[in-house]
């Protein structure tokens, strides 16, 4: 599995595991644990998750899954906006350390942009590092003028990813904000890398380029996305099946061709778009 570098010399898999709609009942938290810990014997080691997805019940399923094993995964978390001040921020790690299960979050991620300012946040998530309840922090869907606001706050500097919302129906992100944070040295996560509802992953030129690799659509969105170095998806994957899909989509390198096609299906942006977001 290639490795991803954060600004700080620690490296992560470029391909991890979501778990946006985890532990809400549709199916056993067992075997959504299980699937998690398929992905970790597979080197999917980056395991996201986020206090709001299923108010805590997937990242109860992901203590589940990292239990005796938490040595193997590089955890990633996320804070509410409206948690996000400087005496928020420290509740909710606590409640979300506890529903882990560990006492340090390797990743912590501001979900999306609210009403607390970034400085506030930063100096609460800074604090939490210097007392070794978390490893690095981040933000998620922060557009490239929030991305440059944040920079400018004190210790601004210290963020190790943005997440945000990257396939190839959703790449406006391409024309700002991802060379801006390559140029930085920012890995960006993508979240829903192979697009939601299906409808990516039945387009025609999907399934051309998949046919001629055997592969899946669902695989060519990920090699796609992993096209670019500075890129670390994580899909999600409650099946078997679908994790091992995954992780074999690692060793898929996409043509002159393939990308071309995909180009002429889902165009790169001509000019700077609004952040798109789910």
């Amino acid at each position: 599995m290639r490795s991803i570098a954060l600004p700080d010399g620690t490296t992560v898999p470029a391909i991890g595991q979501g778990t946006w709609y985890m532990g809400e009942g549709g199916r056993s938290a067992r075997a959504e644990a299980d699937a998690l810990r398929l992905g970790i014997d597979l080197g999917l080691t980056l395991i996201d998750t986020a206090e709001m997805y299923a108010d805590g019940g997937a990242e109860e399923v992901v203590g589940q899954a990292i239990a005796g094993r938490r040595e193997q995964v590089f955890l990633v978390s996320k804070v509410y906006p409206h948690n996000a001040s400087r005496s928020g921020v420290p509740a909710a790690c606590a409640r979300s350390l506890k529903r882990l299960g560990t006492e340090v979050i390797d990743l912590y991620l501001l979900h999306w942009r609210g009403g607390v300012p970034l400085a506030e946040t930063v100096a609460a998530f800074e604090k939490l590092r210097a007392e070794g309840k978390i490893r690095h922090w981040g933000v998620s869907n922060l557009d490239p003028a929030d991305m440059r606001e944040l920079l400018g706050v004190k210790d601004g500097a210290a963020c190790a990813v943005n997440q945000v919302l990257y396939n190839p129906e959703h790449r406006g992100i391409e024309f700002d904000l991802l060379p801006w944070q390559a140029e930085r040295g920012i890995p960006l996560m993508a979240y829903s890398p192979v697009g939601q509802g299906g409808r990516l992953l039945k387009h025609p030129a999907l399934a051309a380029v998949a046919q001629r690799h055997g592969a899946t659509p669902a695989q060519i969105a990920l090699a796609w996305g992993l096209r670019h170095p500075h890129v670390i998806s994580i899909p999600k994957a409650a099946d078997p099946a679908h994790v091992r899909q995954n992780a074999a989509a690692a060793q898929i390198a996409l043509t002159p061709q393939d990308l071309a096609e995909i180009d002429a299906a889902y165009p790169p942006p001509k000019r700077a778009t609004r952040l798109a977001m789910l």
